[in-house]
């Protein structure tokens, strides 16, 4: 048995044998996947010192978990693998045509493969290091329940993906911005089980009004305030698209459009760019407790880095810091290498992206071609079209790449509710599933819509 037959072997979830699930059985499963990440989010990990996990709920909402539960991976293995295959495949350091089908079939087996690494190394590191510390004695008992998990949130996503609307991975963080989101505005519960305004609406009105405390609402404000200006400048920014008029060669004077949509990569570069930047600041930590002493990834306290990579590429809150006159210049510093940072890797992610997910133009080209469209006016021919596609495709990938990571790392600095780059992928993914949901619906509705696309 050679590597590719291995690779072709591993355990899947079987895809559906209709051609086209219909959208009520689209939103059973996902509906069953999401209830499945609730309940799994609220079980904790047997053996588990749980005081120690709390210093890492604030990269939990990026890596799609609770950490202290049996999912305390997330969705962290996943988004490594897929990141460094990305890289290593743009890059031509391993040579993978994904343009056809059978090596189409060899990514996604080598990126389980992959995944399957990066749950037992993940599990072992996390226990090893202190992530997720166990009590005496109950270190393989812990590891083996992050196995576990690991496995059950693959499997899920693949679930989700083969029966559902969209990835498991988008589900996953969609739930967890929502529920934060959620809690960060009409919260009365703490995080020690304490009852009292916690959320930013009932901290406005008790500062207000109870204890006179200005500043408090103030910050309230701004934090509500950016919030909502964000997710409206994402909202309208997810509607910028490009539309290339294209006609049917058998049915003269029908003219659809080919929309092309300014973040043409979607979430994918931010995804990748906040989890590694979450995985940096996770390992981070984990080193320095390891070690005993700091690192060159930076040196943590009460889980927050204060110094080192980790630091320059995090960020803080400026507002609240002008609020409360506690402004540094070092902060705008910071403010600057996190920008720069999620500007440079999102536009970086967004081409690697592009190019092995099947979305460049030539790809575009030979569906548009397939579909028996053409362009009014030209040749129809794939290279002519590809020709055309070439000058939107690739300046969307880039700027759409570059805006996504402006917008979230600038919602971070302004500190909205969630952190902004949670924010950003929420707003997006959730837009992106109704979206899919109405297409969906519609289609079930008009059965001649569906013959029109195929389906």
């Amino acid at each position: 048995m050679n590597f590719k037959d291995i690779l072709h072997n591993l355990p899947e979830v079987r895809p559906p044998t209709e051609k086209k699930l219909s959208f009520s059985v689209k939103l059973k499963w996902t509906v069953i996947i999401l209830a499945a990440f609730f309940i799994l989010a609220n079980i904790s990990l047997y053996g588990l010192r749980q005081e120690a996990v709390m210093k890492f709920e604030y990269i939990a909402i990026l890596l799609g978990t609770d950490f202290g539960s049996i999912i305390s991976l997330g969705i962290g293995p996943i988004v490594m693998a897929s990141i460094i295959l990305q890289l290593l495949v743009g890059s031509k350091i391993i040579n993978i045509d994904t343009t056809n089908p059978e090596g189409k079939k060899f990514f996604q087996g080598l990126q389980k493969l992959t995944v399957f690494f990066f749950i037992v190394f993940e599990s072992i590191i996390y226990v090893v290091m202190g992530g997720t510390p166990a009590l005496p004695g109950y270190n393989f008992i812990v590891m083996i329940q992050l196995m576990l998990g690991g496995f059950l949130i693959m499997l899920m996503d693949e679930v989700c993906y083969k029966y559902g609307f969209g990835s498991g991975v988008s589900l996953f963080i969609a739930a967890g911005v929502g529920w934060r989101l959620i809690t960060g505005l009409f919260g009365f519960v703490g995080a020690a089980g304490t009852i009292g305004p916690v959320g930013a609406i009932p901290v406005f009105f008790d500062s207000l009004f109870n204890t006179g405390d200005a500043i408090g609402a103030m910050k309230a404000v701004a934090t509500v305030l950016s919030t909502v200006i964000i997710f409206m400048i994402i909202v309208w920014a997810q509607s910028l698209k490009i539309e290339i008029p294209l006609s049917y060669d058998r049915l003269r004077g029908y003219n659809v459009k080919w929309p092309l949509a300014f973040f043409y990569a979607s979430n994918i570069p931010v995804i990748l760019t906040g989890a590694f930047i979450a995985n940096l600041q996770l390992f981070g930590s984990l080193f320095q407790n390891w070690m005993g002493h700091a690192t060159f990834l930076g040196s943590f306290s009460n889980g927050q880095a204060v110094s080192g990579l980790a630091y320059w590429v995090g960020s803080t809150d400026i507002l609240k810091t002008l609020i409360d006159k506690s402004f540094r210049w070092i902060f705008l510093g910071q403010a600057v290498t996190h920008i720069i940072v999620f500007i440079v890797f999102s536009a970086i992610f967004s081409v690697f992206w592009v190019k092995t997910s099947g979305m460049d133009a030539q790809a575009q080209a030979r569906n548009i071609i397939k579909s028996g469209l053409q362009v009014p006016g030209f040749r129809k021919d794939e290279r002519v079209l590809e020709t055309i596609l070439n000058r939107y495709v690739m300046p969307l990938t880039i700027m759409g790449g570059v805006a996504v990571g402006l917008l979230a790392s600038v919602s971070d600095v302004l500190g909205t509710i969630t952190g902004g780059t949670a924010l950003l992928l929420g707003t997006m993914i959730i837009y992106q599933f109704y979206q899919n949901i109405a297409q969906q619906h519609a289609m079930d509705m008009h059965p001649a819509m569906r013959k029109m696309m195929g389906n």
